[in-house]
């Protein structure tokens, strides 16, 4: 389960959003198959958005559809803004960890647009498990940047070291977490990144029950 037998008890637990602990990707795909049918591209399956997205729409929209991506931006939020509250849904033990891990400050960095994030938070009633919501556009740079991470420890009040466990699930989410200084840990098996050894985590656990399991003893 871990790469490093000899990492520190965590201080701090902060999360990924989409595929960690929230499965949102149904208005994510329904949204920029809008944009994607306003500029004339195949449209994308559920699991098409889940394979290619990792970064935030600030970097990736430019690369997609280069000087109109201002208006592809205003067609994907207008789009979201709609419907992305029906399709969002908890990662199979999501409350569970996060209920084990309320031992800790506890805290969510995600390239989800800052505003949709914090309402996805709301919707699922888990603001009573965090104290940091970062999204994209909250720091100056997004993820894999370690900005948004050492802005939310300074919310918290934490310098970032190997005692802040950020967790994900792809190689982006573990390179953020090592570009910070945090522990990288990885749940689920980044099947949909290219697998464990490309995520290279420091800890790794199959999932998020058995991340739950391993908080739950260290509490």
């Amino acid at each position: 389960m871990s790469r490093r037998p000899d990492l520190i008890r965590p201080a701090v637990l902060l999360y990924d959003w989409d595929n960690t602990l929230a499965d949102g990707w149904a208005g994510i795909t329904a949204a920029l198959n809008v944009v994607f049918a306003a500029f004339g591209h195949p449209a994308w399956t559920k699991d098409d958005t889940r394979n290619r997205v990792r970064v935030s729409l600030r970097e990736s929209f430019p690369k997609m559809f280069g000087d109109r991506w201002e208006h592809a931006r205003t067609l994907f939020y207008d789009s979201l803004t709609g419907q992305h509250l029906d399709h969002v849904a908890p990662m199979p033990g999501a409350e569970a960890l996060l209920e084990a891990g309320a031992a800790w400050p506890q805290g969510v960095v995600s390239n989800k647009a800052g505003d949709f994030l914090r309402r996805e938070v709301t919707h699922l009633g888990w603001d009573r498990f965090f104290g940091p919501v970062v999204g994209a556009g909250d720091a100056a740079i997004d993820k894999p940047d370690p900005a948004p991470l050492l802005l939310a420890l300074r919310q918290i009040g934490h310098s970032c070291d190997r005692s802040v466990w950020y967790m994900g699930d792809t190689a982006l989410d573990m390179q953020a977490a090592r570009a910070a200084g945090a522990t990288a840990v990885l749940i689920g098996d980044a099947a949909h990144d290219g697998g464990v050894e490309r995520a290279a985590p420091d800890i790794h656990f199959p999932s998020a029950i058995a991340l739950a399991a391993r908080l739950r003893e260290l509490a």
